[in-house]
């Protein structure tokens, strides 16, 4: 066991460092166009409608589980602050 914990474990661990430090690196050889982070689709429709009843859900039920009034940030989330007009 120790010779796992002295030379085989460094030794896998140099080279994953190793092997991510090429694959990053290799990112600048790669045209502009594929080097650029993947985009980001547009969120579907039925996702959109889904969450919209849920929002209507959870607003529609104030008393959840019969929990006190203090824990309805920790079950509903805290209230948004642009909604508030309140800057940071």
């Amino acid at each position: 066991m120790a010779i796992f914990r002295q030379y085989i474990a460094p030794l896998l661990i140099v080279l994953v460092f190793l092997f991510a430090l090429v694959a990053i690196g290799i990112r600048s050889f790669l045209p502009a166009d594929m080097a650029a982070p993947a985009p980001i689709e547009e969120v579907d429709s039925t996702a959109q409608r889904f969450s919209a009843e849920m929002q209507q859900e959870l607003t529609a039920a104030p008393d959840v589980a019969g929990l006190p009034p203090s824990l309805e940030a920790l079950v509903h989330g805290l209230p948004d602050d642009r909604a508030l007009g309140t800057r940071l």
